[in-house]
């Protein structure tokens, strides 16, 4: 009978609830389900015991126990349904206003921004999760546009390989190395010597050493390549020594094959005192004309915390004529050293021996090292220059007040 009961409160129960559900009915609903039950016992078994009848006020309690829970689920999920919609709306209107509002949102984040307890504090969401998807739309371009690059270099990097590979290229490369080997050849005989001196060892450190001999491989490959070459000579260099670990880096076994001369002597033990000029930016004689019968000294040195006056002092103690370039003669010097790389001092020279231009010759100094060429007085220009000068201190000047100023009045409001 236990069992028989037990199947009737389900198969009434469920019944009722989807009655219930489907027509909005809370009240009239029980008495109902009570008549249908006792009915339904009274045909199936009128003999029942007192002990055996149903406890109809407990069971209207589970009734209505579960009766509420599922029409309360029924009831919230289409309220949960239109408010997400209408926070939708409402946000596809900011957005159309020109909002910062993202374009995509997931339900749960519509959620948390919908519990939010203030108006700020939505906003803020909003502009957090704008900002997070702007963040990953600029990553997803900047992955593209590497991919890109990717795809392009390694076009490039084929189609170069497959030239390199061709026939004439090959052939064009050997006799064009021929011929740039055949001008050193000559000027080793014919051309006009340049002098470098590599006594500066002991003034640099171990990478200022590497970055002179970096600068020496490149105004060697330039002065091989032009018309006319110099005939280079490395003088006062010593073998096993710091330079000649880095040329070796370099060269390798090319070394040996250089159309250069190298040798531990001095300048002035190979050539005659009264033909060379040290080439040096602390010289007060200023150069005015390039002198194809002299011979030009070079200081193989880079040095960073600038040592002024060294190579200087050394010309001065062997007894030599020195010269500067005319930098501020022909160019708008900003502030800072007059020192250029060795590299450059190759192509200068060498644009000074083919065509005497003073200016073709200097568009090789750095632009960042001055304004301009010179078109007025050096007078009028340098008023200029201090003018501008002066302005500029000002301007760092009036800087720094402000910023003291604003922290005066900081400590004076901590305090």
């Amino acid at each position: 009978m236990q069992s028989a009961n037990m199947l009737l409160k389900k198969i009434v129960r469920s019944s009722v609830l989807s009655f219930a559900a489907q027509h909005g009915m809370k009240k009239d609903l029980f008495p109902l389900s009570r008549t249908l039950s006792l009915s339904l016992c009274l045909k199936q078994d009128n003999s029942c015991k007192p002990s055996e009848k149903l406890d109809l006020d407990a069971w209207k309690k589970v009734m209505k126990s579960g009766l509420q829970e599922e029409v309360s689920e029924t009831v919230s999920e289409p309220q949960e349904h239109s408010g997400l919609a209408a926070a939708r709306e409402t946000l596809e209107m900011w957005r159309l206003a020109g909002r910062a509002v993202p374009e995509n949102m997931s339900e749960e984040q519509l959620k948390t921004f919908m519990e939010r307890p203030s108006k700020s504090a939505k906003k803020k969401y909003l502009k957090f999760l704008y900002l997070k998807e702007l963040h990953k739309k600029n990553d997803k371009r900047k992955m593209e546009e590497k991919r890109e690059r990717k795809l392009e270099a390694q076009e490039q990097t084929s189609k170069t390989e497959e030239t390199k590979k061709s026939p004439f290229v090959c052939l064009w490369a050997s006799t064009m190395d021929k011929a740039y080997n055949w001008r050193a050849a000559q000027s080793m005989i014919f051309g006009q010597p340049l002098v470098f001196d590599m006594s500066f060892e002991n003034e640099m450190s171990v990478q200022e050493v590497a970055n002179t001999v970096k600068q020496l491989v490149m105004g060697e490959g330039c002065n091989r390549r032009s018309l006319d070459p110099f005939h280079i000579h490395f003088c006062n260099f010593k073998d096993e020594s710091l330079y000649h670990r880095e040329f070796l880096k370099h060269y390798r076994e090319a070394w040996s094959k250089l159309l250069i001369t190298v040798t531990d002597q001095c300048y002035t033990e190979v050539f005659p005192k009264d033909k060379l000029i040290y080439l040096t930016a602390d010289s007060p004689k200023v150069m005015k004309t390039f002198d194809h019968n002299k011979i030009y000294i070079v200081g193989s040195m880079v040095d960073r915390s600038i040592k002024r006056g060294v190579s200087l002092a050394r010309a001065k103690r062997l007894g030599l004529e020195t010269a500067a370039l005319p930098l501020e003669k022909y160019l708008l010097w900003n502030t800072g050293a007059k020192n250029l790389t060795l590299d450059q001092m190759m192509h200068i020279l060498l644009t000074l021996k083919d065509t005497a231009d003073w200016k073709k010759a200097l568009e090789f100094v750095p632009k960042r090292k001055y304004c301009g060429f010179v078109n007025k007085p050096v007078s009028e220009l340098k008023k200029t220059l201090d003018l501008m000068n002066t302005l500029k201190l000002e301007k760092r000047q009036q800087e720094v007040q402000k910023k003291f100023a604003k922290n005066y009045s900081k400590k004076y409001i901590l305090k």
